[in-house]
């Protein structure tokens, strides 16, 4: 995606006229709100939404709004109570969403059980990977896993993984999504120097982003308001792209 947000926000009122009972032009105007840093516009749009556990990309904007405001108790017990009776269909997107329930976990302050979830999502994401060894969303779930629980050398290695799978030279649509998961992973491993070239690069390019899963790509809005950077907050550089101009 373009961060032509405007018009973006204008196709998306278009579709709704069209088909007001739809969820997905919500979820994305959502999404959009949240690139813009407007965590109140977010919210005021979720909440006119009630998806079920299939709205897999509503449901991690719902979580990843939760994390931005760093408020994500609610969501917590809602993926909590999803998870107990998990849908077979979803195939690993249900252990994409136990990874979400560690991050909130850890953004509550609850790290312990961030690190059981965590743990728990790398052992069902390892059970899809040898029939999915090509699927670039899978890889950057087991590299942020990887990450979150402290294995550098594997995280890492699955970013860079991703990035062979879809190399931006030959999908510009989805060739920025294992960039910015290689930026995630580098700074949360303590890589600022190849967290801050990869943020460089998705900042600079068009492409649907993975975090959550509503397409828009990263922007110096969201970089000043996901935890996930949190490690880079001192760095001038990253101060530099956080308050620079999308």
């Amino acid at each position: 995606m373009l961060r032509w947000f405007p018009e973006a926000l204008r196709k998306l009122d278009q579709v709704l006229e069209i088909t007001p009972d739809q969820i997905d032009p919500i979820v994305y105007k959502a999404g959009i709100a949240q690139a813009e840093g407007d965590l109140a516009r977010a919210a005021a749009l979720l909440a006119t939404i009630h998806p079920k556990a299939e709205d897999v990309v509503a449901l991690e904007t719902e979580i990843y709004q939760a994390i931005l405001e760093r408020h994500p108790a609610q969501m917590i017990a809602r993926i909590k109570e999803l998870l107990a009776k998990p849908d077979p269909v979803l195939n690993f997107y249900n252990s994409e969403l136990r990874f979400y329930l560690g991050w909130a976990q850890e953004v509550a302050g609850d790290e312990a059980a961030a690190q059981e979830s965590w743990r728990r999502a790398l052992g069902e994401l390892e059970s899809f990977l040898n029939e999915q060894p090509e699927n670039f969303t899978l890889v950057g779930d087991l590299a942020l896993t990887n990450a979150f629980l402290g294995n550098k050398d594997a995280a890492l290695a699955l970013a860079e993984r991703g990035m062979v799978i879809v190399p931006l030279e030959k999908d510009a649509k989805d060739g920025g999504w294992p960039i910015e998961i290689l930026a995630r992973v580098a700074a949360r491993v303590g890589e600022p120097d190849r967290a801050i070239a990869a943020l460089e690069k998705v900042l600079s390019i068009p492409y649907e982003g993975p975090v959550p899963t509503t397409e828009v790509p990263l922007t110096p809005a969201r970089l000043r308001l996901d935890p996930m950077f949190d490690p880079l907050r001192n760095d001038p550089r990253f101060q530099r792209l956080a308050n620079s101009t999308p």
